[in-house]
């Protein structure tokens, strides 16, 4: 299967090889240090954590990226912020829309690899 995706806005993507060593539906959702630090008006409200939820940014479901034993804090994960589907939107993670997220959820296990590739020039349809 193919899937469209949000990627990282600016140089916040990092591709590269990672391991999902964790699945979560309906996830919690907690902004990292870094991401209150680049963005306080948008995560300080949330530095305690978000409940899951339809407005959650981690949405229905959540892929966890780990290097060896150590958490990325990256997912691929829901959003319920269709529309930004096809750009880069996010603060690091790999989003996608619910439907997919909820396909791709039940299609890979614990262990598997993902590759994020590097983003091309365009990462919407020209002309």
């Amino acid at each position: 299967m193919r899937y469209g995706v949000a990627i990282a806005r600016g140089n916040l993507y990092e591709p590269g090889t990672y391991t999902i060593k964790r699945k979560a539906k309906w996830p919690t959702w907690t902004p990292t240090q870094n991401m209150i630090r680049r963005d306080p008006e948008l995560y300080e409200q949330h530095a305690d954590g978000m409940d899951a939820g339809p407005q959650n940014p981690l949405g229905s479901r959540a892929l966890y990226l780990f290097v060896g034993n150590r958490d990325t804090y990256l997912r691929i994960h829901g959003s319920p912020n269709p529309q930004s589907i096809g750009g880069r939107a996010s603060s690091g993670c790999v989003r996608m829309i619910m439907a997919h997220i909820n396909d791709l959820y039940e299609n890979v296990n614990t262990g598997s690899r993902a590759v994020l590739y590097p983003p091309e020039e365009l990462v919407t349809a020209a002309t």
